[in-house]
Protein backbone atom coordinates (compact mmCIF):
# COMPACT_ATOMS: atom_id res chain seq x y z
CA UNK A 1 0.00 0.00 0.00
CA UNK A 2 1.16 3.54 -0.70
CA UNK A 3 1.05 6.31 1.36
CA UNK A 4 3.25 8.53 -0.23
CA UNK A 5 1.96 11.43 -2.33
CA UNK A 6 0.65 11.33 -6.39
CA UNK A 7 3.36 11.06 -8.77
CA UNK A 8 1.08 11.80 -11.39
CA UNK A 9 -2.11 13.48 -11.52
CA UNK A 10 -5.75 11.42 -10.91
CA UNK A 11 -7.06 14.35 -12.62
CA UNK A 12 -6.27 13.63 -16.29
CA UNK A 13 -8.20 10.34 -16.02
CA UNK A 14 -11.15 11.83 -14.77
CA UNK A 15 -11.14 14.90 -17.27
CA UNK A 16 -10.80 12.12 -20.05
CA UNK A 17 -13.50 10.22 -19.25
CA UNK A 18 -15.30 13.42 -18.84
CA UNK A 19 -14.35 14.35 -22.16
CA UNK A 20 -15.07 10.64 -23.50
CA UNK A 21 -18.48 10.76 -21.86
CA UNK A 22 -19.19 14.64 -23.60
CA UNK A 23 -19.14 13.25 -27.04
CA UNK A 24 -20.61 9.96 -26.01
CA UNK A 25 -23.89 12.03 -24.94
CA UNK A 26 -23.74 14.72 -28.01
CA UNK A 27 -23.12 11.64 -30.06
CA UNK A 28 -26.56 10.08 -28.23
CA UNK A 29 -28.81 12.73 -27.66
CA UNK A 30 -27.93 15.22 -31.42
CA UNK A 31 -30.77 12.74 -32.72
CA UNK A 32 -33.91 13.88 -30.60
CA UNK A 33 -32.19 17.48 -31.19
CA UNK A 34 -32.35 17.32 -35.03
CA UNK A 35 -35.62 15.24 -35.48
CA UNK A 36 -37.55 18.48 -35.93
CA UNK A 37 -35.59 19.12 -39.07
CA UNK A 38 -35.74 15.81 -40.54
CA UNK A 39 -38.97 14.90 -40.51
CA UNK A 40 -40.67 16.23 -43.23
CA UNK A 41 -38.15 18.11 -44.21
CA UNK A 42 -35.59 17.51 -47.23
CA UNK A 43 -33.07 15.77 -48.09
CA UNK A 44 -35.13 12.68 -46.54
CA UNK A 45 -38.78 13.78 -45.80
CA UNK A 46 -38.84 11.16 -43.42
CA UNK A 47 -42.53 10.54 -41.51
CA UNK A 48 -42.51 10.28 -37.55
CA UNK A 49 -43.03 6.25 -37.71
CA UNK A 50 -39.78 5.94 -40.11
CA UNK A 51 -37.89 8.46 -37.55
CA UNK A 52 -38.89 6.56 -34.20
CA UNK A 53 -38.06 3.41 -36.33
CA UNK A 54 -34.43 4.27 -36.81
CA UNK A 55 -34.44 5.98 -33.11
CA UNK A 56 -35.28 2.39 -31.92
CA UNK A 57 -33.01 0.92 -34.29
CA UNK A 58 -29.92 2.75 -33.45
CA UNK A 59 -30.46 2.11 -29.54
CA UNK A 60 -30.63 -1.72 -30.81
CA UNK A 61 -26.72 -0.74 -31.33
CA UNK A 62 -26.57 0.39 -27.72
CA UNK A 63 -27.98 -2.95 -25.86
CA UNK A 64 -25.36 -4.90 -27.75
CA UNK A 65 -22.82 -2.74 -27.36
CA UNK A 66 -23.14 -2.17 -23.89
CA UNK A 67 -23.73 -6.35 -23.29
CA UNK A 68 -20.64 -7.10 -25.49
CA UNK A 69 -18.81 -4.40 -24.96
CA UNK A 70 -19.24 -3.95 -21.08
CA UNK A 71 -18.37 -7.72 -20.65
CA UNK A 72 -14.97 -7.42 -22.61
CA UNK A 73 -13.91 -4.48 -20.65
CA UNK A 74 -13.78 -6.93 -17.58
CA UNK A 75 -11.87 -9.69 -20.23
CA UNK A 76 -9.38 -7.04 -22.06
CA UNK A 77 -8.86 -3.84 -20.38
CA UNK A 78 -10.92 -0.45 -19.67
CA UNK A 79 -8.14 1.12 -21.58
CA UNK A 80 -8.54 -0.45 -25.12
CA UNK A 81 -12.16 -0.51 -24.74
CA UNK A 82 -12.14 3.01 -23.95
CA UNK A 83 -10.20 4.05 -26.60
CA UNK A 84 -11.52 1.87 -29.22
CA UNK A 85 -15.23 2.76 -28.69
CA UNK A 86 -14.73 7.12 -28.77
CA UNK A 87 -13.36 6.13 -31.78
CA UNK A 88 -15.78 3.94 -33.53
CA UNK A 89 -19.14 6.31 -32.53
CA UNK A 90 -16.71 9.74 -33.54
CA UNK A 91 -16.15 7.44 -36.87
CA UNK A 92 -19.67 6.91 -37.36
CA UNK A 93 -21.26 10.08 -36.35
CA UNK A 94 -18.84 11.91 -39.89
CA UNK A 95 -20.74 8.80 -41.51
CA UNK A 96 -24.02 10.09 -41.17
CA UNK A 97 -23.27 13.45 -41.63
CA UNK A 98 -22.26 12.74 -44.69
CA UNK A 99 -24.89 10.07 -45.58
CA UNK A 100 -26.71 9.81 -49.00
CA UNK A 101 -30.08 8.41 -48.06
CA UNK A 102 -31.78 7.57 -45.05
CA UNK A 103 -31.11 3.78 -44.83
CA UNK A 104 -27.76 4.18 -44.85
CA UNK A 105 -28.20 7.14 -42.21
CA UNK A 106 -30.27 4.88 -40.84
CA UNK A 107 -26.92 2.18 -40.60
CA UNK A 108 -24.24 4.28 -39.66
CA UNK A 109 -26.80 5.72 -36.88
CA UNK A 110 -26.83 2.35 -35.72
CA UNK A 111 -22.74 1.91 -35.67
CA UNK A 112 -22.58 5.01 -33.41
CA UNK A 113 -24.80 3.25 -30.95
CA UNK A 114 -22.81 0.43 -30.72
CA UNK A 115 -19.51 2.40 -29.86
CA UNK A 116 -21.58 5.07 -27.53
CA UNK A 117 -23.40 1.71 -25.26
CA UNK A 118 -19.95 0.83 -24.90
CA UNK A 119 -18.42 3.80 -23.63
CA UNK A 120 -20.52 4.78 -20.65
CA UNK A 121 -19.47 1.14 -18.36
CA UNK A 122 -15.65 1.42 -18.92
CA UNK A 123 -15.79 5.01 -18.22
CA UNK A 124 -17.68 4.57 -14.85
CA UNK A 125 -15.29 1.55 -14.12
CA UNK A 126 -12.30 3.28 -14.55
CA UNK A 127 -13.38 6.70 -12.83
CA UNK A 128 -14.76 4.61 -9.61
CA UNK A 129 -12.04 2.54 -9.45
CA UNK A 130 -9.55 5.78 -9.50
CA UNK A 131 -11.60 7.84 -7.32
CA UNK A 132 -10.33 7.98 -3.79
CA UNK A 133 -12.48 6.07 -1.43
CA UNK A 134 -14.38 8.27 0.47
CA UNK A 135 -15.25 10.39 -2.76
CA UNK A 136 -16.30 7.94 -5.12
CA UNK A 137 -20.21 9.26 -5.80
CA UNK A 138 -18.81 12.74 -5.89
CA UNK A 139 -16.26 12.24 -8.01
CA UNK A 140 -18.21 9.75 -10.67
CA UNK A 141 -21.18 12.53 -10.08
CA UNK A 142 -18.92 15.23 -11.38
CA UNK A 143 -17.72 12.62 -14.31
CA UNK A 144 -21.21 11.42 -15.55
CA UNK A 145 -22.45 15.44 -16.26
CA UNK A 146 -20.27 14.68 -19.28
CA UNK A 147 -23.54 13.27 -21.02
CA UNK A 148 -26.01 15.79 -20.28
CA UNK A 149 -23.32 18.55 -20.85
CA UNK A 150 -22.98 16.63 -24.58
CA UNK A 151 -26.27 16.85 -24.44
CA UNK A 152 -26.41 20.71 -23.87
CA UNK A 153 -23.68 21.12 -26.82
CA UNK A 154 -26.12 18.98 -29.23
CA UNK A 155 -28.94 21.32 -28.30
CA UNK A 156 -26.65 24.36 -28.88
CA UNK A 157 -25.59 23.33 -31.85
CA UNK A 158 -28.77 22.57 -33.19
CA UNK A 159 -30.18 25.66 -32.31
CA UNK A 160 -27.45 27.55 -34.34
CA UNK A 161 -27.52 25.47 -36.90
CA UNK A 162 -30.20 23.20 -37.86
CA UNK A 163 -32.65 25.47 -39.47
CA UNK A 164 -30.05 27.59 -41.41
CA UNK A 165 -27.82 24.58 -42.22
CA UNK A 166 -29.93 21.93 -41.85
CA UNK A 167 -28.43 18.64 -40.03
CA UNK A 168 -25.13 17.46 -41.64
CA UNK A 169 -23.01 20.08 -39.94
CA UNK A 170 -24.68 19.38 -36.47
CA UNK A 171 -23.80 15.64 -36.99
CA UNK A 172 -20.39 16.50 -38.29
CA UNK A 173 -19.70 18.08 -34.64
CA UNK A 174 -19.90 14.79 -33.41
CA UNK A 175 -16.92 13.16 -34.88
CA UNK A 176 -14.63 15.80 -32.40
CA UNK A 177 -14.55 13.03 -30.04
CA UNK A 178 -11.83 11.81 -32.62
CA UNK A 179 -9.41 14.45 -31.01
CA UNK A 180 -10.01 12.84 -28.07
CA UNK A 181 -8.56 9.55 -28.70
CA UNK A 182 -4.57 10.32 -28.93
CA UNK A 183 -5.01 11.63 -25.48
CA UNK A 184 -6.85 9.18 -24.34
CA UNK A 185 -4.31 6.05 -26.14
CA UNK A 186 -1.20 8.10 -24.84
CA UNK A 187 -2.82 9.61 -21.25
CA UNK A 188 -4.89 6.80 -19.98
CA UNK A 189 -3.21 3.84 -17.05
CA UNK A 190 -5.08 0.46 -17.33
CA UNK A 191 -7.12 -0.43 -13.96
CA UNK A 192 -5.21 -1.67 -11.41
CA UNK A 193 -8.29 -3.42 -9.84
CA UNK A 194 -8.66 -5.52 -13.79
CA UNK A 195 -4.53 -6.13 -13.33
CA UNK A 196 -4.93 -7.99 -10.25
CA UNK A 197 -8.14 -10.24 -11.72
CA UNK A 198 -5.53 -11.01 -14.43
CA UNK A 199 -2.93 -11.64 -11.80
CA UNK A 200 -0.90 -9.05 -12.85
CA UNK A 201 -0.07 -7.80 -9.59
CA UNK A 202 3.28 -6.16 -9.89
CA UNK A 203 2.30 -4.08 -12.78
CA UNK A 204 -0.78 -3.27 -10.20
CA UNK A 205 1.21 -2.26 -7.40
CA UNK A 206 3.35 -0.07 -9.81
CA UNK A 207 -0.01 1.86 -11.06
CA UNK A 208 -1.08 2.00 -7.56
CA UNK A 209 2.12 3.94 -6.30
CA UNK A 210 2.55 6.31 -9.20
CA UNK A 211 -1.04 7.48 -8.36
CA UNK A 212 -0.68 7.26 -4.99
CA UNK A 213 -3.80 5.27 -4.18
CA UNK A 214 -4.32 3.00 -1.32
CA UNK A 215 -3.87 -1.05 -2.06
CA UNK A 216 -6.69 -2.23 -4.01
CA UNK A 217 -9.26 -4.32 -2.77
CA UNK A 218 -9.39 -6.95 -4.56
CA UNK A 219 -6.75 -8.40 -4.02
CA UNK A 220 -4.85 -11.33 -5.92
CA UNK A 221 -6.13 -14.69 -5.48
CA UNK A 222 -4.54 -17.88 -5.25
CA UNK A 223 -5.07 -19.56 -9.06
CA UNK A 224 -4.44 -23.09 -6.99
CA UNK A 225 -8.25 -23.69 -6.99
CA UNK A 226 -9.12 -23.84 -10.77
CA UNK A 227 -12.09 -25.55 -10.17
CA UNK A 228 -13.68 -23.00 -8.32
CA UNK A 229 -13.08 -20.27 -11.41
CA UNK A 230 -16.55 -18.04 -11.23
CA UNK A 231 -16.73 -16.08 -14.36
CA UNK A 232 -17.73 -11.95 -14.04
CA UNK A 233 -21.09 -12.74 -15.61
CA UNK A 234 -22.22 -15.71 -13.62
CA UNK A 235 -21.17 -13.62 -10.48
CA UNK A 236 -23.60 -11.49 -11.15
CA UNK A 237 -26.15 -13.77 -10.34
CA UNK A 238 -24.00 -15.53 -7.13
CA UNK A 239 -25.81 -16.26 -3.80
CA UNK A 240 -27.50 -12.96 -2.68
CA UNK A 241 -26.84 -11.03 -5.27
CA UNK A 242 -29.30 -12.10 -8.05
CA UNK A 243 -32.32 -10.33 -6.77
CA UNK A 244 -30.27 -7.50 -6.51
CA UNK A 245 -29.12 -7.95 -10.07
CA UNK A 246 -32.75 -8.17 -11.47
CA UNK A 247 -34.27 -5.22 -9.92
CA UNK A 248 -31.36 -2.95 -11.22
CA UNK A 249 -32.33 -4.16 -14.47
CA UNK A 250 -36.06 -4.07 -14.48
CA UNK A 251 -35.43 0.09 -12.67
CA UNK A 252 -32.65 0.59 -15.72
CA UNK A 253 -35.14 -0.38 -18.52
CA UNK A 254 -37.99 2.13 -16.96
CA UNK A 255 -35.42 4.84 -16.50
CA UNK A 256 -33.76 4.27 -20.14
CA UNK A 257 -37.26 4.20 -21.68
CA UNK A 258 -38.37 7.62 -20.01
CA UNK A 259 -35.28 9.41 -20.91
CA UNK A 260 -35.44 8.25 -24.29
CA UNK A 261 -38.73 8.34 -25.06
CA UNK A 262 -38.94 12.33 -23.36
CA UNK A 263 -35.04 13.35 -25.14
CA UNK A 264 -36.04 11.97 -28.69
CA UNK A 265 -39.59 13.47 -28.95
CA UNK A 266 -39.66 16.52 -26.44
CA UNK A 267 -38.58 18.85 -29.55
CA UNK A 268 -40.86 17.34 -31.67
CA UNK A 269 -43.80 17.12 -29.26
CA UNK A 270 -43.65 21.15 -28.64
CA UNK A 271 -43.22 21.31 -32.51
CA UNK A 272 -46.51 20.01 -33.06
CA UNK A 273 -48.19 22.37 -29.71
CA UNK A 274 -47.60 25.37 -32.17
CA UNK A 275 -43.64 26.08 -31.01
CA UNK A 276 -41.43 27.08 -33.76
CA UNK A 277 -38.23 24.51 -34.22
CA UNK A 278 -35.72 27.08 -32.17
CA UNK A 279 -38.26 26.99 -29.28
CA UNK A 280 -38.80 23.74 -29.08
CA UNK A 281 -35.51 22.30 -29.20
CA UNK A 282 -34.93 24.80 -26.08
CA UNK A 283 -36.86 22.84 -24.36
CA UNK A 284 -34.45 19.75 -24.64
CA UNK A 285 -31.84 22.20 -23.71
CA UNK A 286 -33.56 22.81 -20.54
CA UNK A 287 -33.61 19.04 -19.74
CA UNK A 288 -29.94 18.79 -20.32
CA UNK A 289 -29.26 21.72 -18.06
CA UNK A 290 -31.61 20.41 -15.15
CA UNK A 291 -29.79 16.90 -15.27
CA UNK A 292 -25.91 18.38 -15.63
CA UNK A 293 -27.05 21.01 -12.36
CA UNK A 294 -29.12 18.02 -10.91
CA UNK A 295 -26.60 15.12 -11.24
CA UNK A 296 -23.85 17.55 -10.06
CA UNK A 297 -26.63 18.18 -6.38
CA UNK A 298 -27.30 14.56 -6.32
CA UNK A 299 -23.63 13.54 -6.15
CA UNK A 300 -22.88 15.54 -3.54
CA UNK A 301 -25.75 14.81 -1.68
CA UNK A 302 -25.13 10.75 -2.78
CA UNK A 303 -21.98 11.08 -1.04
CA UNK A 304 -23.61 11.74 2.32
CA UNK A 305 -26.50 9.49 1.97
CA UNK A 306 -25.82 7.20 -0.74
CA UNK A 307 -26.90 7.04 -4.72
CA UNK A 308 -30.19 4.59 -4.05
CA UNK A 309 -32.26 7.74 -1.51
CA UNK A 310 -31.36 10.00 -4.35
CA UNK A 311 -32.62 7.46 -7.15
CA UNK A 312 -36.17 7.43 -6.17
CA UNK A 313 -36.56 11.36 -5.33
CA UNK A 314 -35.00 11.66 -9.45
CA UNK A 315 -37.71 8.84 -10.36
CA UNK A 316 -40.46 11.08 -8.22
CA UNK A 317 -39.07 14.33 -9.42
CA UNK A 318 -39.39 13.74 -13.02
CA UNK A 319 -42.68 12.08 -12.92
CA UNK A 320 -44.47 14.98 -10.99
CA UNK A 321 -42.52 17.72 -13.58
CA UNK A 322 -44.06 15.78 -16.63
CA UNK A 323 -47.21 15.61 -14.92
CA UNK A 324 -47.55 19.50 -14.38
CA UNK A 325 -46.45 19.69 -18.03
CA UNK A 326 -49.61 17.74 -19.27
CA UNK A 327 -51.29 20.81 -17.50
CA UNK A 328 -50.40 23.01 -20.44
CA UNK A 329 -48.72 25.32 -18.38
CA UNK A 330 -47.07 28.61 -19.71
CA UNK A 331 -43.65 28.90 -21.61
CA UNK A 332 -41.77 29.44 -18.83
CA UNK A 333 -43.32 27.47 -16.70
CA UNK A 334 -42.83 24.85 -19.19
CA UNK A 335 -38.88 25.76 -19.43
CA UNK A 336 -38.75 24.97 -15.65
CA UNK A 337 -40.42 21.41 -15.76
CA UNK A 338 -38.39 20.42 -18.24
CA UNK A 339 -35.77 21.32 -16.07
CA UNK A 340 -36.63 19.59 -13.48
CA UNK A 341 -37.38 16.38 -15.72
CA UNK A 342 -34.37 16.17 -16.72
CA UNK A 343 -32.57 16.22 -13.10
CA UNK A 344 -35.17 13.05 -13.05
CA UNK A 345 -34.34 11.55 -15.84
CA UNK A 346 -30.27 11.98 -17.34
CA UNK A 347 -29.71 12.64 -13.58
CA UNK A 348 -31.50 9.85 -12.05
CA UNK A 349 -29.65 7.43 -14.36
CA UNK A 350 -26.47 8.80 -13.55
CA UNK A 351 -27.20 7.98 -9.90
CA UNK A 352 -28.68 4.33 -11.12
CA UNK A 353 -24.90 4.09 -12.52
CA UNK A 354 -23.53 5.28 -9.02
CA UNK A 355 -25.50 2.41 -7.50
CA UNK A 356 -24.21 -0.43 -9.82
CA UNK A 357 -20.81 0.82 -9.40
CA UNK A 358 -20.58 0.93 -5.89
CA UNK A 359 -22.68 -2.52 -5.67
CA UNK A 360 -20.50 -4.67 -7.68
CA UNK A 361 -17.01 -5.62 -7.06
CA UNK A 362 -13.81 -4.64 -9.21
CA UNK A 363 -14.10 -7.62 -10.71
CA UNK A 364 -17.39 -7.69 -12.01
CA UNK A 365 -18.14 -3.81 -12.06
CA UNK A 366 -17.86 -3.30 -15.61
CA UNK A 367 -20.01 -6.40 -16.02
CA UNK A 368 -22.40 -5.14 -14.35
CA UNK A 369 -22.47 -2.08 -15.87
CA UNK A 370 -22.84 -3.12 -18.66
CA UNK A 371 -25.52 -5.89 -18.36
CA UNK A 372 -27.93 -3.05 -16.72
CA UNK A 373 -27.43 -0.34 -19.26
CA UNK A 374 -27.56 -3.83 -22.00
CA UNK A 375 -30.84 -5.10 -20.62
CA UNK A 376 -31.82 -1.13 -20.09
CA UNK A 377 -31.57 -0.63 -23.67
CA UNK A 378 -35.21 -2.37 -24.13
CA UNK A 379 -36.33 0.76 -22.16
CA UNK A 380 -34.05 3.11 -24.62
CA UNK A 381 -35.54 1.06 -27.38
CA UNK A 382 -39.24 1.25 -26.28
CA UNK A 383 -38.93 4.87 -25.49
CA UNK A 384 -38.77 6.56 -29.65
CA UNK A 385 -41.43 3.85 -30.71
CA UNK A 386 -43.57 4.71 -27.77
CA UNK A 387 -43.09 8.32 -28.58
CA UNK A 388 -43.97 8.05 -31.95
CA UNK A 389 -47.38 6.25 -31.41
CA UNK A 390 -48.22 9.12 -29.08
CA UNK A 391 -47.28 12.26 -32.19
CA UNK A 392 -48.81 9.25 -34.20
CA UNK A 393 -52.07 9.76 -32.67
CA UNK A 394 -51.99 13.33 -31.74
CA UNK A 395 -52.04 12.95 -28.18
CA UNK A 396 -50.17 16.50 -27.86
CA UNK A 397 -48.14 17.55 -24.68
CA UNK A 398 -50.98 16.47 -22.18
CA UNK A 399 -50.84 12.55 -23.29
CA UNK A 400 -47.87 12.28 -23.67
CA UNK A 401 -46.41 14.06 -20.37
CA UNK A 402 -48.64 11.43 -18.56
CA UNK A 403 -47.39 8.64 -20.61
CA UNK A 404 -43.70 8.82 -19.74
CA UNK A 405 -44.44 9.73 -16.35
CA UNK A 406 -45.80 6.37 -15.74
CA UNK A 407 -42.54 4.28 -16.15
CA UNK A 408 -40.93 7.01 -13.77
CA UNK A 409 -43.30 6.12 -10.60
CA UNK A 410 -43.03 2.89 -11.41
CA UNK A 411 -38.99 3.17 -11.09
CA UNK A 412 -39.05 4.76 -8.12
CA UNK A 413 -41.51 1.87 -6.41
CA UNK A 414 -38.51 -0.78 -7.65
CA UNK A 415 -36.24 1.04 -6.12
CA UNK A 416 -37.57 1.21 -2.94
CA UNK A 417 -37.28 -2.44 -3.11
CA UNK A 418 -33.61 -2.98 -3.92
CA UNK A 419 -31.73 -3.73 -0.63
CA UNK A 420 -29.40 -0.44 0.54
CA UNK A 421 -25.93 -0.50 -0.20
CA UNK A 422 -24.81 -2.79 2.62
CA UNK A 423 -26.40 -5.37 0.73
CA UNK A 424 -24.23 -8.17 0.19
CA UNK A 425 -22.13 -8.62 -2.79
CA UNK A 426 -21.39 -11.22 -5.26
CA UNK A 427 -20.54 -14.21 -3.20
CA UNK A 428 -17.00 -15.21 -4.27
CA UNK A 429 -15.10 -17.59 -1.62
CA UNK A 430 -11.72 -16.76 -0.69
CA UNK A 431 -10.79 -19.39 -2.68
CA UNK A 432 -11.77 -18.57 -6.27
CA UNK A 433 -11.10 -16.69 -8.91
CA UNK A 434 -12.67 -14.43 -10.99
CA UNK A 435 -11.25 -15.47 -14.59
CA UNK A 436 -12.07 -13.25 -18.17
Amino acid sequence: MNSNAPRKSLAVIFVLCWLGLLADGYDLYVYGATLPGLIGHPPFNVTPAAAGAVGSIALVGMLLGSLIVGTLTDRLGRRRIFVSALALFSLAMLACAAAPSWELFAVFRFVACFGVGGLLPTAVALTNEFAPPGKKSLVLGAVLTGPAVGTVVASLSSLALLEGSGFRPVYAIGAAGLLIVPFAWFLLPESPSFLRTQLRTAEADRLEAAYGLPGSAAAPISSAVPSARISPTRALFAEGTARTTVLLWAVTILSLLTIFGVSTWLPQIMRTAGFGVGSSVSFLLAYSVGAVVGTVLASIASQKFGPRPLVIVGFVSAAAALLLMSTNPPAALMTVLAAVAGFGGLGTQNMINDFIAQYYPAATRATGLGWALAVGRLGAIAGPTYGALLVGFGGGVPVAAMAFAAPALIGAVLMLALRTRAARRPAVAADAELVA
